[in-house]
């Protein structure tokens, strides 16, 4: 698989690209080198963000389904990730998906990197929209192409090829009945997309492809803004990084209508409203749950109106109806 993959790559990027190979570590990068360009002022709006994507990827026949559901009650009590939508075909052998194609998809993982203080790194969110191409494919010779798309898409947002570094180790991982190879892509020394072939181990003709990455990610290497502001928008200073990503993880999971107590996503949610501190939600989480319950509405999360929601968070902190 490998030695066809590394094909693929040499003869769709080989004319445009320099590509290098040691061992089993792998790395181009675009003839054309460019200098980081000016970041625009401001963090781009999610929707315009998605669409230009998903322009790219119609272009090549890719669709745009529907969003998974949040709960998920597989192998993870919440979604993780847009390629779960791909389990049946990658995992259970079954010729079926429950999602395929481009997937702007909330996700939730306790998994982000932290500081000795257990703060969340810049560029790490618990609650994240994971901008994906997930799909069946024939070979890799069709996940190079959707790969090239993905590249073809970061160009129209601003992100010329000439400041991508393309990198990887070339030797097949496993991961129960899934194997895979990825590949890494970093702007300015900066990584924050990968693209992984996937194939279930014991019968490789059962192909997938995900390509992608953090919506929020790829807003804020757009932008000139920090981190805080390309995660959280206008928040208020008083407001730590670690509260405002509870109340936005939170803001999800209850649009999504799950409720604290008890197990599984419930569980997960009275984990998370433990991180918001019981006298902010005593005078009101208003303004924190209107903005990112719109952030959420403006990629696709339907659910009740942000009173509702703020409702329901400041009594789970405050211990009300437990």
């Amino acid at each position: 698989m490998t030695a066809r993959l590394l094909a693929a790559l040499e003869h769709r990027f080989g004319d445009r690209w320099h590509l290098q190979v040691v061992g089993e570590q792998f790395s181009m990068r675009h003839r054309t080198v460019v200098a980081s360009t000016p970041r625009r002022s401001g963090a781009l709006d999610p929707r315009h963000v998605m669409n230009v994507i998903g322009n790219e990827f119609a272009r090549l026949g890719v669709p745009r389904p529907a969003l998974l559901p949040l709960r998920w009650g597989r192998d993870t009590d919440l979604l993780v990730s847009a390629i779960q939508g791909l389990d049946p075909w990658l995992k259970d052998g079954c010729p079926r998906v429950l999602r395929e194609g481009y997937l702007p998809q909330p996700v939730v993982r306790f998994t982000g990197e932290r500081d000795d203080a257990g703060v969340l790194q810049d560029g790490f969110l618990t609650a994240f929209v994971n901008l994906s191409c997930v799909q069946r494919v024939s070979g890799p010779e069709r996940h190079v192409e959707l790969f090239d798309g993905w590249i073809a898409a970061l160009s129209a947002l601003g992100i010329h090829a000439g400041r991508l570094t393309i990198r990887g180790d070339l030797s097949v991982w496993q991961r129960g009945s899934v194997s895979g190879v990825t590949l890494f892509c970093d702007c300015d020394g900066v990584g924050f997309s990968d693209a992984v072939l996937l194939w279930h181990t014991d019968e490789p003709g059962r192909m997938a492809t995900d390509i992608g990455s953090g919506l929020e990610r790829l807003r804020w290497l757009l932008s000139a803004g920090s981190w805080r502001s390309a995660a959280f928008g206008d928040a208020p200073a008083r407001c730590s990084t670690d509260t405002l990503d509870a109340v936005r993880t939170a803001t999800l999971m209850v649009m999504n209508g799950i409720a604290p107590s008890g197990r599984g996503p419930r569980h997960a949610l009275h984990r998370v409203l433990r991180r918001i501190p019981p006298e902010l939600a005593a005078v009101g989480l208003g303004r924190l749950v209107r903005h990112q319950r719109a952030y959420w509405s403006a990629v696709g999360v339907p659910g009740p109106p942000w009173p509702v929601v703020a409702t329901a968070i400041e009594d789970g902190v405050l211990g009300y109806g437990a």
